[in-house]
C-alpha cells in the first residue's frame, strides 16, 4: 500500500494568509506525489480563519479541519492535529508561511531515505528584529544548556515525523506540552533540514512575549531537572560570599575600624531572603506542573469537525 503524509496546521487569527498558505502548500504536497491529508486545526481564532477553513474544506476533500471551542495553544493544537492524522509521515508547519512549504519535499526525501525525524533548521531569518533574533538566539542556547537531552540549536515546530514517532508523541498527554523536547527525549534517528526562515507573508505574529516565555518555562522546566539542582550551587556561592563578608567585618572589628551595626543585619537578613524567595519560586513551578496533571482534563475541546470520519 502506498505512504500517505498527513500536513498539520495550526491556525490562530490568521485570516490574512490562509488562502496563499493553502495554495501554496497544496501545490507542494501534491507536487511530492503521495496521497495525501491537509489537518488545519483552528486554535479558537476570533477572526474570519474559520469561516475560510469551511470554505476551502468544501472545495477540496483532502483538507480536514478541527476547530477548538476557545484557543488552547499552538502545541496543544499540533497534538490535536497528530491525534486526527492517518499519515505514515506527518508534517508540522505554521501557516504564516515563514517556513518555506517547499522544504517539505527535502523532509520526505530524508524520511525516505531512513531519517525517522527531519527537523528544519533555520539558517537565516528575515524580517526580524535584532531583538528578535537576539533574544531567539540565547534562548536556544540557555535550553541547550539547561536540558538533560540535546535539542538542536534554532530549531522550531516545523518537522517532519515518521508514524512510530507520531504514536510515541501521543502516549505523552502532559498538559505542559514543548514538542521539540518530547522529539529529543525520545532519541530517534533525526536530520537537520537547513533553509532560510522567511518574513511573515501577511499579519502580525501570534506569539506573543507572554506566550513565548511560557514556551521558554515548559521547554526548561519540562525536559530539565537542572532548576532543581542549580539552587544548591547558588545557595552554596552565596553562603560563600556571605562567610568571606562576615570574615571581612570580622577582621575589620579586629583591626578597630568600626562597623555599623546595621552592615551584620543586613548581610544576614539578604541572604536568607534570597535564598528561600528562590526556592519557594522554583518548587512553585513544579507544583503548579504537578497539579496540572493532576486535574487530569482534556488537552482540548473540539467544537466542530469538517472532513473527519
Amino acid at each position: 500500500m502506498e505512504s500517505m503524509l498527513s500536513l498539520i496546521v495550526p491556525v490562530y487569527n490568521e485570516e490574512e494568509v490562509l488562502e496563499v498558505s493553502f495554495n501554496r502548500m497544496d501545490e507542494v504536497m501534491r507536487n511530492i506525489g503521495y496521497p495525501y491529508e491537509i489537518i488545519y486545526v483552528n486554535d479558537g481564532s476570533r477572526d474570519g480563519s474559520m469561516r475560510i477553513l469551511r470554505r476551502i474544506a468544501a472545495e477540496n476533500p483532502q483538507v480536514k479541519v478541527r476547530s477548538f471551542s476557545r484557543n488552547f495553544g499552538h502545541q496543544t493544537a499540533v497534538t490535536c492535529g497528530m491525534d486526527a492524522a492517518v499519515g505514515d509521515a506527518l508534517i508540522i508547519i505554521d501557516v504564516d508561511l515563514q517556513d518555506p512549504p517547499e522544504v517539505i519535499e527535502d523532509m520526505v526525501r530524508a524520511w525516505e531515505d531512513g531519517a525517522d525525524i527531519a527537523y528544519g533548521k533555520r539558517v537565516k531569518r528575515q524580517g526580524e528584529t535584532f531583538m528578535k533574533k537576539f533574544t531567539a538566539k540565547c534562548y536556544y542556547r540557555l535550553l541547550k544548556a539547561m536540558s538533560a537531552n540535546e535539542i538542536p540549536l534554532d530549531t522550531g515546530d516545523f518537522r517532519l515525523i515518521d508514524r512510530k514517532v507520531a504514536d510515541v508523541f501521543l502516549k505523552m498527554r502532559e498538559h505542559n506540552r514543548f514538542l521539540r523536547g518530547m522529539s529529543a527525549w525520545m532519541g530517534f534517528e533525526s536530520v537537520p533540514i537547513e533553509f532560510v526562515r522567511n518574513e511573515r507573508y501577511a499579519g502580525k505574529t501570534k506569539y506573543t512575549l507572554k506566550k513565548m516565555l511560557k514556551l521558554a518555562m515548559d521547554g526548561i522546566i519540562g525536559f530539565s531537572d537542572r532548576p532543581l539542582t542549580l539552587p544548591g550551587y547558588f545557595g552554596a556561592g552565596v553562603c560563600g560570599l556571605s562567610g568571606l563578608a562576615l570574615l571581612t567585618l570580622i577582621i575589620l572589628c579586629i583591626c578597630g575600624v568600626g562597623v555599623a551595626p546595621w552592615l551584620w543585619a543586613f548581610l544576614g537578613v539578604t541572604t536568607l531572603f534570597g535564598l528561600g524567595f528562590l526556592f519557594l519560586g522554583i518548587q512553585g513551578a513544579y507544583m503548579n506542573r504537578m497539579y496540572d496533571e493532576l486535574k487530569d482534563r482534556p488537552l482540548y475541546i473540539v467544537a466542530e469537525d469538517i472532513n473527519l470520519d
